[in-house]
Order: C-alpha cells, then structure tokens, then sequence
C-alpha cells in the first residue's frame, strides 16, 4: 500500500506540474493588458509601465513562470494587482467560507446517498426502490443553477419566505455566523452530489449481493444485518468511493456556480471578481487550488478503496 501511495504521489506531483504550466499560459493568453484593464483607459504610461514591472509582465516567460512556481512552493501566491494586498490574505477567509460550505455538502450528502443506496439495492423492485431510482434521476438530470432558482423559489420568494436568498454578513463577522444563510446553498450542493452516489451505491450493492460469498454467508446462518455490514457494504464501497471523489472534486468547481447563485462569499465568488478585475494572480491561485483539491480528493478515494477492499488488502494490487 505505501508503495502505491508514493507512485500516486509522484504521478499526482507531475499532474500538478502540468497544470500550473497550463494555467500560466492560459492566463498569458487572456485577450487584453491587465495592466490597462486594473488601471482604465485614462491611465498615463507612466502608471501602466510601473503596473507592468510591479506584475513581472515586462519578464520574459520562462522567468516568470519560474518566479511564481518558485511562490507557490513557499506558500507565496503574489501580490493581487486589483487590492494590492496578498493574495493569501485575500483568499483565506474565501478559502475557509467555502470549506464549511463543502465540509457540510459532503457531510450530509455522503452518508444519506450511501444509506438511501443500500435501502434502495435491498428493497429493489419495490415502491421504495422506484421512488429513490426516479427522484435520483431527476435531480441527476437537472443543472445545478436550476436546483438552485428552484429551491429560491420555493423557500424565499414565491411559495414559503422563511429562508433568506442570498447570504449577507456584517463586516468582521463570518458568513457561518448566520446559520440559515448556508441552509439553501448547502442544500443545492447535496441535491446535486447525491443522486450520483445513491444510483452507484445502489447498482454496486445489488451486484454485492447477487454475489457467491455472500450467498454462501446467509447459507451458513449469519444474519441479515451481519451479510449487510461485514460482507456487503465492505465489497460495495470500494467503488462508490471513486464516484464520492469525483463529486468531491466537482464541488471544489462547480461550486462557483453556487455561490455566485447565492451570493456566498467564497472562492468561486472571488473567482468571478478576479476574471472581472483581470486579477491574473488571484486567478492563477484559484486555478491551482481547485486543480490541487481534485488530485488530493482523488487519491484518498484510491486509499479508501484499498482499505475497504479485502481482496486488495490481501495482496491483490499490481
């Protein structure tokens, strides 16, 4: 098992690598002058030119690409060109806002997709079974802004307002100081991750339990909820924690569209600012914190199929 780590933590490493020489140039072929798009039209050469040296754009593009790969390593994202400030400094209060936002998402979405899943796998064939396939599918289907609006018309504007719409807190204090304010964008993101995990959950339970072994476990007399716990779930899990990657690793993309939707001071609203004010530094930190997690979330995912997979636990990995 360390020996698989450590490969996934050297194919990880040159994945990232190859990422931030892609977000580098990306962002290097944005159409325009970020130093005249954060200064304006009115602005004198003279400013434009100290933008561009305080920027390193005047730096030919392998030294610039070094000096900031160089920061990143040291935890160094630059200097936001739009505040002026640090670009860490700028972000962690984003960063941490949309932690408890994910951190609460895959809280509530994970266990309850896995519970759901294994009732529907158990009761298939019957009413319980086709309401959770046919409600999964249907929020599977939907994009995430539309669950979003939905759920706002129904619980803020249109049909009930006994939630708020939007999130708003005072300066200094925390957007998770308000609790109802995170109820609607939380609620968006399960209703989007969930549905994946159920229909998987689901499908690789029945497969389980269709299997020899744990025929061979109810032949012997074990109880159903033993088959269920030490023999089903074990086996069943190992894939679904694949697919509970994948959602993990789309919550730390996708949700720019949430939070944009709700307002939610976060990094995907931070995202959509520094595109706006051309803010090339604080777009290049977003972009490889988002490309990080995804690698991160990956990888655990492999660790936790490992652990719950007895076969490859016992020698099974090539």
């Amino acid at each position: 098992m360390l020996g698989l780590i450590l490969r996934r933590l050297s194919i990880s490493a040159v994945i990232l690598l190859i990422v931030s020489m892609l977000v580098f140039v990306a962002t290097l072929l944005l159409p325009g002058d970020p130093a005249q798009a954060i200064l304006g039209q009115q602005a004198t050469p003279e400013r434009l030119e100290a933008l561009r040296e305080q920027m390193n754009l005047n730096d030919p593009f392998a030294q610039r690409y070094l000096h900031w790969l160089g920061g990143l390593f040291v935890g160094d994202f630059g200097v936001s060109a739009a505040s002026g400030g640090s670009v860490a400094a700028l972000l962690g209060d984003r960063i941490a806002a949309s932690l408890v936002l994910m951190a609460l998402a895959a809280a509530i979405s994970i266990p309850v997709g896995i519970l759901v899943g294994t009732y529907s796998a158990l009761r298939r064939g019957r009413a319980g079974d086709h309401a959770a396939t046919g409600i999964s599918l249907v929020l599977a289907a939907l994009p995430d802004f539309v669950i979003g609006i939905a759920l706002v018309t129904l619980f803020s504007t249109t049909v009930f307002t006994v939630l708020p719409s939007v999130t708003m807190a005072p300066p200094g204090e925390q957007v998770w100081d308000y609790p109802s304010q995170l109820i609607l964008p939380v609620l968006t993101l399960v209703l989007v991750v969930m549905p994946y995990i159920i229909r998987m959950m689901r499908t690789t339970m029945i497969e389980v339990l269709d299997s020899g072994y744990v025929e061979m476990a109810r032949l012997k007399g074990v109880p159903e909820r033993q088959v269920i716990v030490r023999h089903a779930l074990p086996h069943a899990i190992a894939p679904v924690a694949q697919v509970v990657a994948i959602q993990l690793a789309w919550l730390a993309g996708g949700i720019v569209v949430v939070e944009f939707l709700f307002r939610y001071p976060g990094v995907g609203q931070a995202l959509v600012d520094a595109v706006t004010n051309r803010d090339v530094q604080v777009v290049q930190a977003l972009a490889m914190l988002i490309a990080a997690v995804y690698v991160v979330v990956n990888l655990l995912a492999d660790i936790v199929g490992i652990v719950t997979n007895p076969k490859l636990r016992t020698g099974g990995i090539r």
